[in-house]
């Protein structure tokens, strides 16, 4: 497939899904969670050809392709808990979501090929960490439409929201999926402190990345303790997630943004 279209076909194809989705009168029906299939499919065939393909530099993970990497796999986790879950109601944002980030490899398309993308112990300690930035991505939709929805309990609620759960529900599944990318997180910080040297070529530091994931790590913990000890919920647990988010983000894709896109390394 050629050049901007291997991004701009499945691009076009969620920014369809997402516009039906929001305008569906039925909220019931769960067309969309295998609509999306084909998109999907071809947003990982663009990552293939362009990111897991390794070169004797390593592989090609720029911003573009580690924005776009991470959604992918948003996407494939929101579709597989769509078996267990009603999580209908977030994948509208999903959908415009990936919409916009699959476009991001042609956009930026500079390359920053990672070095020791051979060895074993770095695809794992890669797959955890893209897994973890994942589910808190979802965790922090989840948490902004729990929000939302708080807000408009008295003040009548869109016509595709209404059939979800009750708050409760959602509360539970917020926590799950936080629980979940808790522990992957942790994975991620573990194999880097204990592998430093081996992954990365150089003994463990603290740079601006580490000191954000920690922070977010801390957050993080700090909710889901107050949640078994104090039962913390609603508004706490909806701030804390967000927060934890953030500081995630400016973790990786903060620094990156700045290295590659503002100070061109």
């Amino acid at each position: 497939m050629p050049g901007f279209l291997i991004y701009l076909i499945p691009s076009l194809l969620y920014a369809l899904i997402a516009v039906l989705q929001f305008c569906v009168k039925e909220p019931e029906k769960n067309w969309t969670r295998f609509a999306i299939l084909p998109p999907f499919l071809l947003h990982g065939y663009a990552l293939y050809s362009n990111l897991f393909i390794e070169t004797s530099e390593g592989l090609n993970f720029g911003i573009g392709n580690s924005i776009s990497a991470i959604v992918w796999l948003i996407v494939g986790i929101h579709w597989m808990g769509g078996f267990f879950h009603n999580l209908r109601a977030i994948q509208a944002p999903i959908a415009m979501l990936a919409a916009f980030c699959v476009l991001l490899p042609g956009i930026f398309p500079s390359p920053h090929f990672l070095p020791h993308a051979n060895m074993l112990a770095f695809k794992i300690h890669l797959t955890i960490g893209l897994l973890a930035y994942s589910l808190f991505s979802i965790a922090a939709l989840q948490a902004i439409l729990m929000d939302f929805i708080e807000k408009r309990l008295h003040s009548g609620m869109p016509t595709m929201l209404k059939n979800l759960p009750p708050l409760l529900t959602m509360e539970t599944l917020l926590f799950r999926v936080i629980g979940a990318g808790f522990i992957l997180l942790t994975l991620t910080l573990f194999s880097g402190v204990l592998y430093s040297e081996e992954l990365f070529g150089k003994p463990f530091e603290f740079n601006h990345k580490t000191i954000f994931t920690f922070i977010s790590w801390a957050i993080f913990a700090m909710l889901l303790g107050g949640r078994h000890f104090y039962g913390w919920r609603g508004r706490i647990a909806v701030r804390s997630t967000m927060t934890g988010f953030v500081m995630l983000l400016l973790a990786y894709v903060g620094s990156k943004f700045v290295l590659e896109v503002i100070l061109r390394r």
